[in-house]
């Protein structure tokens, strides 16, 4: 059901990712100003987008959220590499650009973030941000990320070589905020 809201946030709701939602999946993950922020590097078709729908979105060591704002897919956000016995996991997200600058992105973020803390018991949630993606840093840290590291050269990314930023947030840290 695609109106079946699992978070509420004051400007975007996160629901699940459901099989209708793969053509917009795919349409804005093959966009350049995608991909390249996300550190893909290859093109996706429909057959790859369903693939990623039944062996990540509904895998239960996940969470895939879909950004919604007023009924409009905008973009996704959810957990990956999920270490339950150690109770930390990697935020990933992506806006579509044409849904940037309207405050979706630090909605879903902090709302995922709670639910991280407050429902799946984590302790930390990292993040990582390719240098050149300011937006992305300003957002985490915007909602307490500190940043932790650099893997210089870690990814190569539409031709060049770039910077890993690696952020952390610690529940206390959290809290305390």
């Amino acid at each position: 059901m695609a109106d079946a809201v699992f978070l509420s946030g004051d400007r975007v709701d996160l629901r699940p990712i459901e099989e209708d939602d793969l053509e917009f999946l795919r349409n804005r993950i093959n966009d350049p100003r995608i991909w390249r922020a996300i550190g893909r590097s290859r093109p996706v078709n429909r057959e790859q987008e369903q693939d990623f729908f039944e062996n990540v979105v509904c895998d239960d060591d996940t969470v895939n959220l879909l950004i919604v704002a007023d009924s409009t897919p905008v973009g996704t956000i959810g957990f990956n590499s999920i270490d339950w016995e150690a109770r930390r996991a990697e935020i990933g997200y992506w806006v579509a650009p044409d849904h940037h600058k309207q405050g979706y992105g630090s909605d879903a973020a902090e709302r995922i973030v709670a639910y991280g803390f407050d429902q799946l018991g984590l302790h930390k949630i990292a993040a990582r941000v390719f240098e050149f993606n300011d937006a992305s840093r300003r957002l985490l840290e915007s909602i307490g990320f500190t940043q932790e590291g650099v893997h210089r050269d870690g990814e190569f990314i539409d031709g060049e070589f770039q910077d890993v930023y690696w952020y952390g947030l610690l529940e206390s840290e959290w809290r305390t905020a």
